[in-house]
């Protein structure tokens, strides 16, 4: 496609105006004026010609993968063939999709005449976790006279993975991730004498009737002592639920419209519009990735678990950079359904799925009654085989009657009436969860990566697994 310059409307603006006045004055003069059109005109042609011929020997490439962090500045490369080996003002804008913010809405480069390719650097700021498509890139070049500006869109592919930043939460648990090398280490008093058998010895005075094998010192004829050692190598999974209630917005009043489900009009299983203000699940995925970060510093295997109304995601306990990056893989992608969660398919998967005894750390969401009755009634199935912890990010408001300021307005003392009895319900959901074997736990928003962290590693230092 052409388009006309300034400089195209000047010279019609020179030549036709006055040519068509001198036509009308002096009737003789009217064939030099039409020889002087048809000379612009055949101008104006060959021009666009050149044009067009000069933004076809351009080609635009794109990486065709990228890697960005949420809300961090990121750029990728635009290189740019110029088969003519000429000088060329090119004028280009790729099309981004809405949540990869970009300040230049079009980028002017010029192009070297002794070589083939250029590179450029565009750089941008993804407000969303994700994956993002590039498919085209809108180019333009002006004519070598000036008249036209040829524009082309050019189609590209480039995948843009958008994954969770995770720079703030591991900036409040430096301490666990500063690498000192091996001075001013010390040895850790671990308390227990661990769970994982070692071997077998010969009974010695004080050890215990619990630790005595009857069947070898029935066949030694004598005591045989088990030797039990700290269990160095466990399994973690961290348990994300995905479904309706984790794409409301942590720390918005409870009713409110930022906190409301999603909206009625879309079906079941569709992925729910995410704005830029991070929904609880983006909590729950980079508090997980943390987690993963700090049981591979621990020597433990860290899988992953997503959740709706069926199981979503699965990754074994593992460990490794590239487990990491698998887990991060699944994870980023991830986004709320308007689904209820199903909980008697997520325990019956955990209780096929999972033979050995694993940590196993929720993050839900349980102040819908229903909701709570059916995890309380399911977890029977895995309770006595695995460790599991119930972690839930508490709504703002939430909280004893006389906790806190006293209200200004009658608004306020009935908001914390609600908040109240909310309290309320969720402490007798942890008494009936702690009746079961299962600890129940309200973390705050900002806190919950290093609050999960610490339940973690509390759970490894009393050897509870």
């Amino acid at each position: 496609m052409i388009v006309p310059r300034t400089r195209l409307f000047f010279w019609v603006a020179v030549v036709v105006l006055p040519c068509g006045l001198l036509s009308a004055v002096q009737p003789e003069a009217a064939a030099a004026g039409l020889i002087a059109l048809a000379a612009l005109a055949l101008a104006c042609a060959w021009d666009a010609r050149r044009a067009c011929l000069r933004l076809g020997r351009l080609r635009v490439e794109l990486p065709a993968i990228v890697r960005m962090s949420k809300d961090r500045g990121a750029s990728f490369e635009v290189r740019i063939c110029n088969s003519g080996l000429a000088n060329r003002r090119v004028r280009l804008a790729p099309v981004t999709p809405r949540p990869i913010h970009s300040e230049l809405e079009e980028l002017n480069v010029e192009l070297p005449s002794d070589s083939e390719w250029s590179r450029f650097q565009w750089n941008c700021l993804p407000r969303r976790k994700g994956v993002f498509h590039i498919n085209t890139v809108c180019l333009e070049t002006p004519s070598p006279w000036g008249f036209w500006d040829a524009r082309r869109p050019e189609t590209v592919s480039c995948e843009i993975r958008v994954y969770p930043n995770l720079a703030s939460e591991r900036k409040n648990l430096a301490a666990l991730f500063l690498n000192r090398g091996s001075f001013g280490l010390h040895v850790q008093r671990q308390l227990g004498k661990g769970r994982e058998f070692e071997k077998l010895r010969e009974y010695l005075p004080g050890d215990g009737f619990e630790d005595v094998h009857w069947k070898a010192t029935a066949k030694r004829g004598k005591p045989v002592t088990k030797v039990f050692q700290i269990e160095r190598t466990q399994e973690i999974y961290v348990i994300i639920d995905g479904s309706r209630l984790s794409a409301r917005t942590p720390g918005a009043p409870p009713g409110s419209k930022e906190a409301s489900e999603p909206r009625a009009g879309q079906g079941a299983g569709e992925a729910v519009a995410v704005t830029e203000a991070p929904t609880a699940l983006d909590r729950y995925v980079s508090a997980a990735l943390v987690l993963g970060l700090v049981a591979e510093q621990q020597g433990d295997l860290f899988g992953l678990l997503a959740f709706s109304d069926k199981v979503d995601r699965f990754v074994r306990a593992r460990n490794g950079k590239a487990h990491f990056s698998a887990c991060r893989d699944a994870l980023y992608t991830l986004e709320p359904k308007t689904v209820t969660p199903d909980y008697e398919e997520l325990f019956t998967f955990i209780r096929l799925r999972l033979r050995r005894r694993a940590l196993l750390m929720f993050l839900t969401a349980l102040d819908d009654p229903a909701l709570a009755e059916s995890f309380t009634r399911n977890v029977q199935l895995i309770r006595n085989q695995h460790l599991v912890l119930v972690n839930m990010m508490q709504p703002p408001g939430v909280g004893p009657l006389f906790d806190g300021a006293e209200p200004n307005c009658v608004d306020d003392l009935y908001q914390r009436l609600g908040g109240h009895l909310m309290w309320e319900n969720l402490c007798e959901l942890e008494k009936k969860l702690q009746r079961r074997g299962v600890k129940f736990a309200l973390l705050q928003d900002e806190r919950l990566s290093v609050q999960l962290v610490h339940q973690y590693l509390q759970s490894k230092r009393r050897q509870a697994l």
